[in-house]
């Protein structure tokens, strides 16, 4: 899907850039605070991280937004966001939220980004990815988180999100966008190990496990709060 002119306008002025995200940032934490917000299944990241693990946190697109809220932990966190126009602008909000970025330039860089995220890894920080991002199919996991914790030999852990107000967009991840006074829920899910070692079936079944998890997820955090999960895209 084409990105619309206005966000490629405002992607290249840096100065509105800068003071749009920056409200975007206080919006996500008005949001967060004027909200009834709690946090299922916390123990699956807390037990990792009470371990000195790293993990690879893995969330759809569409459910991106409010995620700097269900890190409550001290380690840094890293977000892969890719360099086209709309990821620019996510990259800027995530950094007053206190996500560091690392940059995906795309299919022509992807080895460059994925050494990034094994460096931040191997220093135990924790990074976070959209298997469908950024330009889908929409809930359907690619094979690049696999192939990180394959290459890493560290766990995914799934998490999704809802809201009980919002506006749901029409693009193509049916980006969810909560709205203040909302009752909001976060779900982790179990982490999934990859080894080193895995055969293509393997990887796929992982793929497959990863994409299944996620979709559960978010079904049963969207039936929490009353919303409608969006179908998979194709």
């Amino acid at each position: 899907m084409a990105t619309p002119r206005f966000i490629k306008q405002l992607s290249r002025n840096t100065l509105l850039r800068y003071f749009v995200c920056l409200l975007g940032s206080v919006y996500i934490r008005l949001i967060h605070a004027s909200g009834q917000w709690r946090i299922e299944n916390s123990e699956f990241p807390e037990k990792l991280i009470s371990e000195g693990k790293t993990f690879i946190a893995c969330f759809w697109h569409g459910r991106l937004l409010m995620m700097s809220f269900a890190w409550q932990y001290k380690p840094s966190f890293y977000m892969l966001i890719s360099t086209h126009p709309d990821g620019k602008l996510i990259a800027k909000t995530i950094k007053h939220l206190g996500f560091k970025v690392l940059k995906n330039s795309g299919k022509h860089n992807g080895a460059l980004a994925m050494r990034s995220m094994i460096r931040a890894l191997n220093k135990g920080d924790y990074v976070g990815i959209t298997p469908d991002g950024p330009r889908g199919p929409r809930m359907r996991a690619s094979n690049g988180a696999i192939a990180l914790a394959k290459l890493s030999g560290v766990p995914i852990l799934p998490i999704s999100y809802s809201s009980s107000r919002c506006k749901i967009f029409k693009s193509w991840d049916r980006f969810l966008l909560p709205l203040p006074f909302t009752k909001g829920i976060f779900i982790w899910g179990k982490p999934i190990e990859i080894s080193e070692k895995a055969t293509k079936l393997e990887i796929e079944i992982s793929r497959q496990k990863l994409e299944e998890q996620l979709t559960d997820l978010t079904k049963t955090a969207d039936k929490l709060v009353g919303q409608t999960t969006p179908e998979p895209g194709i």
